[in-house]
């Protein structure tokens, strides 16, 4: 958007301007700043009215003085926060740094039509609402959002937090702070692990990658039921796959070449093909795209949460490294450094935890792709978010890119 800013002249040097004027605009100020005991709201009005045609004409210096004079004002006329908010930095600053009492619709009004600076005021003030907080996020200005971040007192909707991790796609330096959020859901953070950094997706994995234990005993008799019923019901089907704790599909090997799932790793040691990766993948209970993606990310680290969700040993993860044709060893001999971060997260991780992680990737990346989604992600309509469900969402935002491609 363009900065629409009022531009308002200047009246010339401090030296040529009558003091009458200065003392005029300091005692309209002080009018108006009257208790409602002594003025009504009728000569509130009236008196604005007066100071704002004298401000129009006024020089920033006492545009600024008058501001700071109407910052402790409980209740300033709305002509006046429009004037004084769309007015120059050194104006408006007294207001946004110092008034208390802006509403919302003042602070959206002012965000829309003035400049960035005058939006990272905005984003730096205490209580921030999510009303505000998404407007701000709305402008799309890395600098604004980084202020939002930074500030413990903002307020996110949930949509607000979907824009931003849109958003770190292209400015990866707001991940870190994203993920210092505690309104940030696992439905975010791990959609956003896709384009992280290696230390940003430790933090995922530290952060998000949680027992399903709790819910495990919870349905525990569920499954039972279930099994009784022929998993007729597709919903409760899809939930209970993400809570059971079996990762490997055993019906996948009757239908299989392999006759294992380690057989199928052994042979895309060789080299990696299509075939075997979708073999691989549903082996493991997954989606040939969740599987795709695991093996087309450029870090590696999904290659250690597929190993560890399904059981196999630490000599898996090499052989899928080597199969993807990546280096083993740096010049020195030594093992690679991605292969070395890769192994170590394959260590650290627990099973079921790695378990979560792999089901989420396929529940967001595969099971919401719907013919509309495809069709919003092979043209980058993200703009349509709101039409679909919070798998979908992960899966447009991961994938929009790749589709492009």
């Amino acid at each position: 958007m363009t900065d629409q800013t009022a531009s308002l002249p200047d009246a010339g040097p401090v030296s040529t301007r009558p003091r009458s004027r200065a003392a005029l605009l300091k005692r309209l100020a002080d009018v108006v700043c009257l208790p409602a005991s002594r003025i009504n709201a009728f000569e509130r009005g009236m008196t604005a009215d007066l100071l704002v045609e004298m401000l129009r004409d006024a020089v920033p210096e006492e545009r600024e003085k008058v501001a700071r004079r109407l910052a402790t004002l409980g209740d300033m006329p709305g002509v006046l926060v429009r004037l004084l908010l769309r007015d120059e930095v050194l104006v408006a600053r007294a207001l946004l740094e110092n008034s208390t009492n802006l509403s919302d619709a003042d602070l959206i009004n002012c965000l829309y039509h003035a400049t960035v600076e005058h939006r990272r005021l905005i984003a730096l003030r205490r209580g921030v609402s999510d009303v505000v907080a998404d407007a701000l996020v709305d402008m799309g200005e890395p600098v604004v959002i980084e202020t939002l971040l930074r500030n413990e007192l903002v307020r996110f909707s949930h949509q607000g937090l979907e824009n931003i991790v849109a958003a770190t796609r292209d400015n990866p330096n707001l991940i870190p702070l994203l993920l210092k959020r505690p309104e940030l859901r696992p439905s975010h953070a791990y959609v956003m692990f896709w384009w992280s950094d290696a230390d940003s997706r430790r933090t995922i994995l530290q952060r998000f990658a949680v027992s399903r234990e709790i819910l495990q005993d919870a349905v525990g008799d569920v499954f039972a039921l279930a099994s009784a019923e022929g998993w007729q019901d597709p919903l409760s089907r899809k939930a209970l796959q993400f809570i059971e704790r079996r990762q490997r599909n055993r019906a996948a090997i009757a239908k299989s070449p392999y006759d294992s799932l380690e057989d199928a790793v052994a042979s895309a040691q060789s080299g990696m093909t299509r075939e075997v990766a979708e073999e691989i993948s549903y082996l493991s209970g997954l989606k040939p795209m969740t599987g795709a993606k695991i093996f087309t990310d450029g870090g590696g680290e999904p290659l250690a949460i597929l190993c560890k969700a399904t059981g196999l040993p630490r000599a898996a993860v090499r052989a899928l490294w080597r199969g993807l044709r990546r280096p083993e060893t740096d010049s020195t001999g030594a093992i690679s450094s991605g292969l070395e971060r890769v192994m170590t997260v394959y260590d650290t991780i627990a099973v079921d935890r790695a378990q979560t992680v792999l089901r989420y990737w396929n529940w967001s990346l595969s099971s919401a792709l719907t013919p509309a989604l495809l069709k919003a992600i092979r043209e980058g309509d993200e703009s349509a978010v709101d039409e679909y469900s919070v798998p979908q969402r992960a899966a447009m935002l991961a994938l929009s890119r790749d589709f492009g491609r």
